[in-house]
């Protein structure tokens, strides 16, 4: 390691290290000697001392403490935003300092740092993706292969005969003596007598590195084992969620993104079901050539590790957005968080003063959380406003800053609500 010119950086007890909200200055660290409180709001009078509240909570998360070998600020300086979390040392630390720069240089000389980054990160969005599943979808996430015939309920009744077929189909390989079995079988027959247009499963082997698929065809389903990373070569991808009989989107993903890791990383069922939304075009990688790829590809392997801070920095803003009282307010939260995603300048001046998502209502609302109820009157409010307008089916803001003004006016209100629910309690109480 020495020869990427790290240096170290001391840090004596009771000092910050990084502070929630403030600018990352391009390092993340890897601790050598010491112990880290690092939680998601800096501790409420928490002394130069380092005396803080180890019950300190993000929304279910509980704060961590950190020693040698373990990292502080990747996902802020691999994502390139400022740090979502404080880490304040709770004994004198000493710590290696390594710039975004460094890190596909610290990959090809320490594969195994790498991957101890990657699979940290990959565990704390499998927890954040729980709690998330939790506060929006009043339910637990869901795993195992006896979720698939959820899934494949839900895509039988909205008519998705190609999504349904797919999903029980795995429910049968998966599940051979499942109690649904007998209703499985017998809707298999159903469908396979349906007229040709409906997509069926293409069945692709470990070989088959390069893989095409038609729109509306499931590459997997959640509840899936999967073994399997896909990086989109051509067209897109819609990752998706069934819970409370709805679909939630999750996200819908261009060439050159990556999806399907977790599973791979962590050998657990797909949190998710990803359909081709347009034609498309994929490369998979396998775990053995992703062990491979460490030492032969770290432009991917870097890619893998911004993508996961990429989706911890997105879930720790729908965790706040869940927590919005009003839909509107909430709605609009959103369509902000994705301006922000993609990096869309918030000031509202320039060429980018307008932006159009690759996404519709549908797929807005579906993001939100919100039931299919709230979601229809709020389509009918948020859809009056005329710098909001559907384009080609996707969302068009005719003004960047429009957005920017409804979600601080919501937030601003969200905070009054909050104020005085509280009061009312404490004057409850007394």
């Amino acid at each position: 390691m020495t020869s990427l010119d790290l240096s170290c950086a001391s840090f004596k007890k009771g000092s910050y290290i990084t502070i929630e909200g403030k600018q990352n200055t391009g390092y993340f660290f890897i601790i050598r000697e010491g112990k880290v409180l690092v939680s998601k709001e800096a501790p409420i009078g928490a002394s130069m001392q380092g005396e803080a509240s180890i019950e300190a909570s993000i929304q279910g998360e509980k704060t961590e403490i950190l020693g040698p070998g373990d990292f502080i600020g990747v996902v802020s300086t691999i994502f390139f935003q400022n740090h979502i979390e404080t880490a304040m040392a709770l004994s004198d630390v000493v710590a290696i300092k390594v710039h975004q720069k460094q890190y596909i240089g610290l990959i090809q000389k320490n594969p195994s740092v790498a991957m101890k980054i990657i699979r940290q990160l990959s565990q704390r969005l499998r927890r954040l993706n729980d709690t998330l599943a939790e506060l929006t979808m009043n339910n637990t996430a869901q795993a195992g292969p006896s979720h698939l015939f959820t899934v494949a309920e839900y895509y039988f009744k909205q008519m998705q005969y190609g999504q349904a077929f797919y999903a029980y189909a795995k429910y049968c390989k998966n599940c051979p003596q499942g109690e649904k079995i007998p209703v499985v079988k017998e809707r298999l027959i159903k469908l396979s007598k349906l007229p040709e247009k409906m997509e069926k499963i293409t069945e692709f082997g470990p070989e088959q590195i390069n893989r095409s698929y038609r729109k509306n065809a499931m590459l997997f389903a959640e509840g899936e084992p999967g073994n399997e990373l896909f990086v989109i070569q051509r067209g897109s991808v819609k990752i998706s969620k069934i819970t409370d009989n709805s679909e939630v989107l999750l996200a819908v993903l261009k060439a050159g993104d990556i999806f399907g890791e977790m599973a791979l990383l962590e050998d657990k069922p797909r949190l998710a079901s990803a359909v081709a939304y347009e034609d498309c075009s994929v490369m998979t990688v396998n775990k053995a050539n992703f062990e491979l790829m460490i030492k032969s590809q770290p432009q991917l392997i870097a890619k893998v590790t911004s993508l996961l801070a990429d989706r911890i920095w997105l879930i720790y803003k729908k965790l706040d957005n869940a927590l919005i009282l009003d839909p509107a307010g909430r709605i609009y939260n959103t369509i902000y968080i994705q301006l922000e995603k993609n990096r869309i300048p918030l000031n509202g001046t320039g060429p980018q003063a307008s932006y159009t998502f690759n996404f519709g209502w549908a797929e807005l609302f579906g993001m939100t959380g919100l039931p299919m109820a709230q979601s229809k009157l709020q389509h009918m409010k948020i859809g009056n406003n005329p710098k909001i307008q559907i384009m080609d089916n996707k969302i068009h803001i005719a003004s960047v800053m429009e957005i920017v003004r409804q979600t601080e006016y919501y937030r601003k209100m969200d905070k009054r609500d909050r104020l005085k629910q509280g009061r009312k309690q404490v004057s409850g109480n007394r």
